[in-house]
This record gives C-alpha cells, structure tokens and sequence, in this order.
C-alpha cells in the first residue's frame, strides 16, 4: 500500500474500533451511543490519535444524516405530513423565533457582539441536532408519540428554514444589502432553480422511481436494488444541495413521496445499514471538531455559555410544548432531546466568519460551545429518563362506573381481541352482556361494537358485585394477563361459590392451574384456532374433510387425557414448581421416523437432547 492508502485504511479501521467499543461502554453506563462517539470522537480527533482530518471526515459523515432523513420520509405519507402542519409551522416557527431572538439579545448585551454577529449567532444556535434528537427519540421508540411528533415537526421545519437562513448571511455582511440589490435577477434566478430542483424530485419519485425497483426486483439482483437506493438518496441529495437547498431536506422529499410504494421496506432495508454506521462516523466527527485549544483556554466562558444556552433553549421549548398542551414529562423530554446546537451550526459559523460578521475568536468560541451542546444533551437526556420515573405521580386509578343499568346474564370480564369475538358470539344470539375492562383506550374505541362497556377492576369484589356477578348465569374471564385471571377465578369462588366460571387460559400450565382452581370450563386461547388450522391444512393435502375433522377431533381427545393424567400425577404439584420449571412440548402421537437434522448445530442439539433423555 501506499502511504496515502494506509492512512485511509488507518483511518477506517480506528472508525470501526472506535464504534465497536464506544457502544458497549455507553450501554454499561446507561448512556445513549450518541454519547460514546461524541466521547470517543475527541479521543480519535486533532487532540488524541489524530487518524483522519476532521472536516474530511465530517463531509463523508453528512450521508448519515442524509439517510436518516429519507428513512424518516419513508416511515411518513404526504397525507400524514399535511395533517402535522399546524406542527411544523406552528410550533416550528414560535421554537426558532423565540429562541433565536433569546440568543441574539444575549449575545448583543452580554457579550458584546454586533447585531449581524448577534443574529447569525441567535439563529444558528437556536437550530437543534436532527441526528441526536431523531436518534434519542427513535431510541426510547417515542417518534410516534405525540411529544415525539411535534419533535420531528420542530426539526423538519428547521430543515427547511436551512435555505432562507443560509441566503441571510450575505445580507448581513458588510455591503451584502447593496450587492444583493444591484442583482436582482441572480435572486430570482436561485429561486427558480430550487422550484425546478423540488419539482424533478417529486416528478421522479411519483412517475419514475416505482417502475425502476419493479424492473430491477424482477432481475433477482439484491445488489442492483441496493445500488439503487443509494442512488436515489445521493441523487436526491445532490439535485437539492446543487441548487442551494438543504441535502437532508431533498432525501427527505425522496423519502416522502416513496413512502407509499409497495417497495417501502425493501428500500429501508437496504439503507438503514449505511446509516447507522454513518450516522455513528458523524458523531464522531462531532467531537473530532472541537478545538480543545480553545476549549482550555475558555473553560469558563464555555461553561457559562453551555449552560446558558441549555437552559434557554430548554425553557423556550418546554413552554411551546405545554402551550400546546403536551404533558410536563413529555415536554421536559422534548425540551432537552432539543436542546443540541444542530449540524448547521458547523456551516453558519464558518460562513458568517467569511462574510465578516464574525470575528475568528468569536467563530472559534461559538463552534466549540455547539459541540459541547452536543454532548450536552444526550447526557441530560440520558439523566432525565432515569430520573423521571422516580419523580412520577402515581396515577390514581378511576372510580369504576355505575353499574345501576347492568342487567347482563353473562358478564364478559375484559374486552380484547378473545373478549371480542366471545362477546359478538354472545349478542349474534341476542344475549343480554355486561362488559367490564380497565383499559381506558379499549372503553373509548369499543362504540364500533354497539355496546356499552363499564370502566372496571374485575380484580376487585366490589366491582364484580356491582356488574351483577352474584346474578348472571355465566362470568366469562377474557382477561389477556394469568396472573389477573387466577385472581379474578380465586375471588369468585371464595366469595360467589355458586357462580359458572368460563376462563380463557393462557398456556398449558395455565390450563392446569385454573383446573386445580375448579372453574367450570377453560380453554386455552390457541388451542382451537390451532386445531382448526390444522384441518385446513390436512384438507389442502387431499386428505376428505370428515377423515379431517376425525383426525382433529382425535388429537383434541388426546390433548384432554394428557392434561388430566398431567393433573391426577401431580407434576406440577405447588406453586413453587410453577416459578421454577415449564412443560416441554410433548408428541401426541410417536412419530414414525426419528428426528433427521438438516444442519451440524440442529445435529448437536439432538445429540445433547439423546444423552439427556437417555
């Protein structure tokens, strides 16, 4: 190799340790992996091993979030995007304005800046880190929460204020008003270019994009679907950042208009490996980039500026989101996933420093507070999710509702997916149902069915009394949890002996313990849905639907005998067997042939199960 090839190798293999080791740790600590690149980027940058240039680097890096953003417009629809308006617009706007109008004021009165080097500063870092914050989010599965969704609105709206803000920068420098005036038409001209640049994406991707994956999937060839891809990624990326608008924003727009194409998934399978790690090569280049020179000579300033614009941003964001009626837990959570100086930081410093406005000090101390920022904010995030929890309320549960018009003679014990079909059995015959369920969200979607379901604990006696249970001829236990069947089951006997129990089980073991508890039938919740799909199977073979239904009802009888023989053994005889062991599957007929295994570790496996058995 030669010497600039082992540098490149160099340099790649100190990335992959680097990432291989750095989210391990951070895991240990209880850290999000954003942190142990951010961490590990400083180790590998200028002031530590120094393997790669670090705004080399941090260019290859910007593909991570490029891809994250085509992979955030995959998982959206246009309908979805236009329904978040209000979001993007609405709170987008009020999070920029307020916060970029904070930090310009800070930075004019306290620190002395002009009011160009006080707005550029002011609105560069009220832009927050779409990569942190959609990784943060994407962590704790929160991108489709409510919080989580204005989030996204927040930082997309930032993607697109990109354009104006990067053509603002001239016109604050020194003669750009002027300049700007002379030329009109170079003004109209980028504007149209940026039109035509958005309209050959969404041209594409309505018109062209769909049948190339289906000519190319019918090839068979992964890798021509996976070259494609990248291709419409990077050429989306590249249309847009050519005509001066934000790459992430044109994957974005690419991701978007795929969303609804039957090749959706193909797509993000394909790029979500590339984006992970590149996303991983970004952060690192995060803290390759901080000047610890600058850092040293600066430790207070920088300490007082971090938590100055921790805390601004922090507030300004809680209280848009509370404005908008988002919980305070929600919001906090939101506040500090947005509390990051964003990628953007890293152009507008620089590009503000070439235009005049700032000075190379000034440039210096405000990239550096950025990355601080940075790694700022999954820390706190990582502090707030763990503190959180101890600090919550505990929700008070609900009175259950008033059970004076209940006049049922089943009484059907949660409203699930098995409650449902036993309870639209029951009303198809014109049976008079009461139904019970603690969830709150199932009550709120159940007026589809046409009936009325009480809030209620079927756990609790007093509810069970007040729904009717000592008068209904049959208590119909569908709960989905063992643990609340047994209870309800225990309750009901010790206090309403007489009353027919009917008991959905969940398992084997399930079946036998609600049998030691003596309900009246039990059935467990696949076992007739097996059985069923085990005869239409037999029936797509040839095999005559009465030799089918034979058979099953066969299997049906030898499944029963095996269950009471299990119960009059007593293999499973106290409850601290339960806890401790579990029924292993077991052939209800011998098979005719032994088991013949189709690869060396199946082999293995049967190898140790004939010596144990044996």
């Amino acid at each position: 190799m030669h010497g600039d090839e082992h540098a490149l190798f160099g340099a790649a293999l100190a990335f992959l340790a680097a990432a291989v080791v750095s989210v391990p740790i951070a895991k240990r600590l209880g850290f999000s992996p954003v942190v142990g690149y951010l961490l590990v980027g400083i180790a590998i940058g200028p002031v530590g091993f120094n393997v790669a240039d670090p705004g080399v680097v941090s260019t290859v890096a910007e593909l991570g979030v490029v891809m994250l953003l085509f992979l955030v417009g995959l998982e959206l629809k246009p309908s979805s995007l236009l329904s978040m308006g209000h979001f993007i617009f609405g709170l987008g706007t009020a999070q920029l304005m307020l916060t970029a109008l904070a930090f310009a004021l800070l930075a004019y009165f306290g620190l002395g800046f002009g009011v160009a080097a006080a707005v550029v500063s002011g609105l560069a870092l009220s832009i927050s880190g779409t990569a942190i914050a959609l990784q943060l989010l994407g962590e704790r599965g929160d991108l489709a929460s409510p919080y989580g969704q204005r989030t996204f609105s927040i930082l997309l709206f930032q993607d697109i204020a990109v354009v104006p803000l990067l053509a603002l920068v001239p016109l604050l420098a020194p003669g750009g008003e002027a300049e700007v005036t002379r030329d009109p038409k170079a003004t109209l001209l980028a504007a149209a270019i940026a039109v035509a640049a958005i309209a050959v994406i969404v041209v594409s991707g309505r018109y062209l994009l769909n049948p190339l994956f289906r000519v190319l999937a019918r090839s068979g060839a992964r890798e021509a679907m996976t070259a494609a891809a990248l291709l419409v990624v990077m050429g989306a990326a590249g249309l847009m950042e050519a005509a001066g608008l934000s790459a992430a924003l044109g994957a974005f727009l690419a991701g978007l208009l795929l969303s609804e194409s039957t090749f959706r998934h193909e797509l993000e399978a394909n790029v979500d490996a590339f984006r992970g790690l590149l996303l991983a090569v970004f952060f690192m280049s995060i803290g390759m980039s901080l000047n610890i020179n600058v850092v040293l000579g600066h430790i207070p300033s920088l300490l007082v500026g971090t938590l100055a614009v921790a805390v601004v941003k922090s507030v300004i964001v809680y209280l848009v989101f509370r404005a908008d009626n988002i919980a305070p837990q929600d919001s906090m959570r939101a506040a500090v996933a947005l509390m990051s100086a964003g990628e953007f930081a890293f152009v507008l410093f620089p590009l503000g420093l070439d235009n005049g406005i700032l000075k190379s000090e000034q440039a210096d101390l405000l990239i550096a507070l950025a990355a601080l920022t940075m790694i700022l904010g999954p820390l706190l995030f990582a502090a707030l999710s763990r503190l959180l929890p101890r600090f919550a309320r505990p929700v008070a549960e609900p009175p259950a509702d008033d059970f004076a018009d209940a006049d049922g003679s089943v009484l059907v014990i949660g409203f699930g997916r098995f409650g449902q079909i036993v309870s639209q059995c029951l009303l198809a015959q014109e049976v008079t149902v009461t139904i019970i369920d603690k969830d709150v969200e199932m009550i709120q979607s159940a007026g589809r069915f046409g009936v009325h379901i009480y809030y209620g604990d079927g756990t609790r006696l007093d509810v069970l009394r007040a729904a009717g249970a000592e008068t209904v001829e049959v208590i119909c236990v569908c709960v989905d949890n063992k643990e609340d069947a047994n209870r309800i089951v225990e309750i009901v006997r010790a206090s309403i002996p007489n009353a027919r129990l009917f008991v959905r089980s969940f398992d084997r073991v399930h079946s036998m313990e609600l049998a030691r508890l003596g309900v009246d039938f039990e059935l467990r919740e696949t076992l007739e849905s097996a059985l069923s799909f085990g005869a239409r199977t037999l029936e797509a073979l040839g095999v005559p639907q009465t030799a089918a239904a034979a058979r099953i009802a066969d299997v049906r009888v030898r499944d029963r005998a095996r269950l009471e023989r299990q119960l009059e053994e007593g293999i499973f005889a106290g409850a601290e067997v339960f806890s401790g062991h579990k029924v292993e599957p077991e052939p209800l007929t011998q098979p005719e042939k032994p088991a013949r295994p189709l690869n060396p570790e199946a082999q293995d496996i049967l190898s140790h199960e004939t010596e144990f058995s044996g």
